[in-house]
């Protein structure tokens, strides 16, 4: 009897940019003050970088502050898990404060958002009310625009 486990796939940087382009989810950890804090982030991909929105309180911003490292994952499966991919990304998270910049990728968010036809509901995780019109995101300031730099690692597996 075989007893040597099955190692699974890696994808191609061609399958995992594949992956990011089609999902808009993600976990982001961050280290914690004992435990690593894992927060789900909605996200937009230009090519090159990942953008994230985030409301401008709570623990992630602690953590944010005093430590900007953090693992990314992005996932894509079946409920049975027949077929599943995963990425997760190594870097650092920095604030984004050019205001061209802050618009542009607000503008991502908003075509992202209609795009997958998400709730307006999900507007409350960015510090928007869902009776509000989405676009309000893109001149208004109730989230903050972190981009994901200095990517060190990225593990990319698939399950066939």
């Amino acid at each position: 009897m075989d007893t040597k486990p099955l190692k699974i796939p890696k994808m191609t940087k061609a399958e995992y940019d594949d992956l990011i382009e089609r999902q808009y989810i993600s976990r982001i950890a961050f280290a914690g003050c004992d435990n690593p804090y894992i927060a789900p982030f909605m996200y937009v991909f230009d090519k090159k970088y990942l953008y994230f929105l985030s409301t401008k309180y709570g623990r992630k911003m602690d953590y944010f502050a005093a430590n900007p490292q953090v693992s990314v994952q992005i996932e894509e499966y079946m409920p049975d898990l027949s077929s599943f991919t995963f990425v997760s990304l190594q870097g650092k998270i920095e604030e984004v404060t050019n205001p061209d910049l802050k618009r542009h990728v607000k503008e991502q968010f908003v075509a992202m958002m209609k795009r997958h036809q998400l709730s307006p509901r999900a507007l409350s995780a960015i510090g928007y009310n869902p009776d509000e019109p989405v676009e309000n995101i893109i001149d208004g300031e109730r989230s903050a625009v972190w981009k994901l730099v200095g990517v060190k690692d990225i593990v990319a597996l698939k399950n066939g």
